[in-house]
């Protein structure tokens, strides 16, 4: 039966050695896995799409035998099914080979695939599995595996992957050349990290977990160095407050930013700070864009300065400072920055700030253990003087090697944001959010949640976790009336909702 997920995420390779401890330390035969692992599949086909014929794409490695199973009980089942066999039979070994005798044994029709290119044209096709690649999969899908998996995504057919989609790395959660969009994924034994950043949420569609009843204590002797990150674990962190609290408990946040047509990310940074329960929240902005923020929210306050100079006085009063949302690039942004970095408060840094940091100057030496920085792909990139493409073909050591470079506490925003705030800990995966947050906005109201953390006394190490999945969850709550249209100040009173329990 499927279980809930569990936190640990893992490599490949770390994967596979929990799979040889159960099989060769505890005894736990191969094929034994491999049935479980067949049963666990056809049983989420019979529940999701009961009835339908069902077309097995089968691979040479144990993932291909995880299909010859599926197909198996198909058959034992009747339930119309044909294997497409990308690998021909002769190169099956071990249980690999005795699975595929199984499947001979149940009767299931077995074509090349070189004689089934074309799965819309075959009656019989009514749900595709892809068991072509697994987890083994290292560069690019060559020939005949890539138009393999070109034939399973031009069908329209429905797709479940077994253990990972083809084309997906396990490890990093980047696409191969090309890559199983499936709408459905069943994972056996470990979880895999590449299931849950960069594309893999996107290709593996509705994610099943099964553990194949190995044992608890195996998973104990594996360490693992990422994990998935849960909002309900960490709100205990934030204490009730007491009948006699008052404002001056819960910080003070600064949020300094808002250059020439951008007060509107200082403001949505700001509020979201207040919603969720700081104390003081005060804006240093350019003069102009004050008028329009305290109009919106008058709790603030809101100060225009017009040079850094201007800003030293009000930097006294702040606990914790944000500043990037809508700073810009002028020298007014860098004046902004350089103060405030000289008053070695705790700070968040998000967007321009980032920018002009990553360009080697007006901060000697950015970072340290005072710091949470808050990068998009685009802006990590410029941070580490690689290409977004390489933050995105390994997004967990993009955010590892951020963390090393600057000391700080790092989130590296996107599907499946990841943390990062300390070197020896796993890495959180935030799994929640939806496509909604792709629009202006949202990385502000993140920086003012992170800030409003923080100045209630919470360590980085907790704050920006717990940050990053209130903003995720947030969203998914503003999100239930449609994601398209999804606005960043939507989330403000769910956010409410959740810092409240």
């Amino acid at each position: 039966m499927p279980h809930s997920l569990p936190s640990a995420l893992y490599t490949a390779e770390q994967v596979r050695e929990l799979d040889r401890i159960a099989i060769q330390e505890r005894g736990m035969p191969g094929i034994q896995l491999m049935k479980k692992a067949g049963r666990a599949v056809y049983h989420q086909i019979n529940r999701r799409w009961p009835g339908l014929p069902v077309t097995v794409f089968c691979g040479a490695g144990n993932n291909g035998g995880d299909g010859y199973i599926v197909a198996g009980l198909a058959a034992q089942n009747r339930v119309p099914v044909q294997i497409v066999q990308v690998a021909a039979p002769e190169k099956l070994t071990g249980d690999a080979h005795r699975a595929y005798e199984y499947a001979v044994a149940a009767g299931v029709p077995m074509v090349p695939f070189s004689d089934c290119l074309d799965l819309q044209t075959d009656s019989r096709a009514g749900v595709v599995v892809d068991a072509l690649l697994g987890t083994g999969l290292r560069g690019e899908v060559r020939e005949p595996y890539a138009q393999a998996i070109r034939v399973i995504n031009a069908s329209e057919l429905p797709v479940l992957a077994v253990d990972i989609p083809s084309g997906l790395s396990s490890d990093t959660g980047a696409a191969a050349n090309v890559a199983v969009a499936a709408n459905m994924t069943v994972t056996f034994i470990g979880l895999k990290q590449g299931l849950f950043t960069g594309r893999g949420p996107e290709l593996c569609g509705e994610l099943v977990y099964d553990n194949l009843a190995v044992p608890a204590d195996i998973f104990a002797g594996v360490p693992y160095r990422t994990m998935r990150l849960g909002l309900q674990g960490m709100m205990a962190k934030l204490m009730p407050r007491s009948r006699d609290a008052h404002k001056g408990d819960f910080g003070h946040v600064m949020v300094i930013g808002g250059d020439h047509g951008f007060g509107g990310a200082t403001a949505m940074a700001a509020e979201a700070a207040l919603r969720t329960g700081a104390g003081l929240v005060s804006v240093a902005t350019r003069p102009e864009h004050v008028s329009a923020i305290l109009a919106r929210r008058p709790e603030l306050m809101v100060k225009g300065v017009t040079s850094g100079q201007e800003l030293v006085p009000l930097l006294n009063a702040p606990t914790v400072l944000v500043i990037g949302p809508g700073l810009g690039r002028s020298p007014w942004s860098e004046q902004m920055l350089q103060q405030a970095v000289s008053t070695g408060l705790p700070m968040v840094v998000d967007a321009d700030a980032l920018n002009i940091i990553s360009q080697d100057r007006v901060i000697p030496h950015p970072g340290g253990e005072n710091w949470v920085m808050t990068p998009h792909p685009g802006e990590a990139a410029r941070l580490l003087n690689i290409s977004n493409a390489e933050v995105q073909a390994d997004r967990f050591s993009a955010v590892r090697a951020l963390h090393k470079k600057f000391k700080a506490a790092v989130v590296l925003k996107g599907a499946g944001s990841l943390v990062c705030t300390s070197q020896g800990s796993p890495v959180g995966v935030c799994d929640a959010g939806n496509p909604g947050m792709a629009s202006g906005g949202m990385g502000d109201v993140l920086s003012g949640i992170v800030g409003a953390l923080l100045a209630q006394g919470l360590h980085s190490d907790i704050a920006l976790p717990m940050a990053v999945c209130l903003h995720a969850e947030a969203a998914d709550m503003a999100a239930a009336n449609g994601e398209r249209g999804l606005l960043a100040t939507d989330l403000f009173d769910p956010l409410r909702q959740l810092v409240n329990g």
